[in-house]
């Protein structure tokens, strides 16, 4: 009854919905860790460990002749942080909450915005994470030259939009197979332990092998950001429009998807389970 009544624009809505993504993604990066510096931290940590593992697993098993003449460490690092962008924004947009959290009976909250700071959440706390292990390794051990930083920037920002994509089919199809979609989602991440592509360069591989990586939108992604990252380093057997294109028809998909399944949705589904 006391309540002002302010006409809204199409500006306006657009600022609060924006305001609301931001609220919502820093909840999301806090929700690891109450301490949101230790949780960066622990993601660090996660990040030079998977680092270490393969450089030494690299060193034992004699492989550094297979990789791009230059800074072999930054080579490693380049699939490791594309990998790990990928896979942690699969995992946390096809865990985002859903038409029936409890979440969703706040009225400004959707399941849009959910998504989208899942999403950007990933994105915040996985570039951190490669900033600071960057300055790090430079600062303390060896100066970095990054041949073209835009570019590798960019094939970045691709694993992520990417895994949003794939992130996205898994949210829509998850409420009516949550088991199976949880299983095949959890299998795709592992898998791309290897078919990422993050551990040799796709120059050097028999067109056999290379057909069995190519369906994998982070192979290209990491092919092409080391292309951008090493002057002398040319890929041939990758495509920048492959990832993107994969990775709109995905959100797409996973848009009309969860549409459909937001309609239909009921917090009984579960019940029988």
């Amino acid at each position: 009854m006391f309540r002002v009544e302010t006409r809204k624009t199409h500006m306006n809505g657009a600022f609060e919905l924006l305001a609301l993504i931001f609220h919502a993604t820093v909840r999301n990066v806090r929700k690891s860790h109450g301490n949101a510096v230790i949780g960066l931290l622990m993601n660090m940590m996660q990040t030079i460990l998977m680092v270490v593992v393969f450089y030494v697993m690299f060193d034992l098993l004699n492989l550094r002749r297979t990789a791009i003449r230059g800074d072999f460490l930054l080579y490693v690092m380049s699939g490791i942080f594309l990998f790990m962008t990928h896979t942690k924004t699969v995992g946390a947009v096809a865990g985002s909450e859903g038409p029936t959290s409890p979440m969703m009976k706040h009225a400004p909250m959707n399941t849009i915005v959910a998504i989208a700071s899942s999403a950007l959440a990933a994105l915040y706390i996985q570039t951190l994470s490669a900033a600071l292990v960057l300055f790090a390794y430079h600062a303390a051990y060896h100066p970095i030259h990054i041949h073209d930083p835009v570019a590798t920037v960019g094939f970045f920002l691709i694993s992520w939009f990417s895994g949003l994509g794939i992130g996205m089919v898994a949210l829509a199809a998850k409420p009516w197979a949550p088991e199976i979609v949880g299983i095949i989602t959890s299998i795709y991440q592992r898998a791309n332990m290897i078919a990422s592509g993050k551990m040799f360069v796709a120059n050097m591989l028999p067109s056999s092998m290379i057909a069995l990586f190519d369906w994998n939108p982070l192979f290209h992604a990491i092919d092409q950001a080391r292309g951008a990252m090493f002057l002398n380093y040319s890929p041939h057997f990758t495509s920048v429009e492959y990832p993107i294109y994969l990775g709109l028809t995905c959100l797409m998909i996973g848009l009309m998807g969860e549409f459909y399944t937001r309609r239909h949705a009921s917090v009984s589904w579960g019940a029988t389970r």
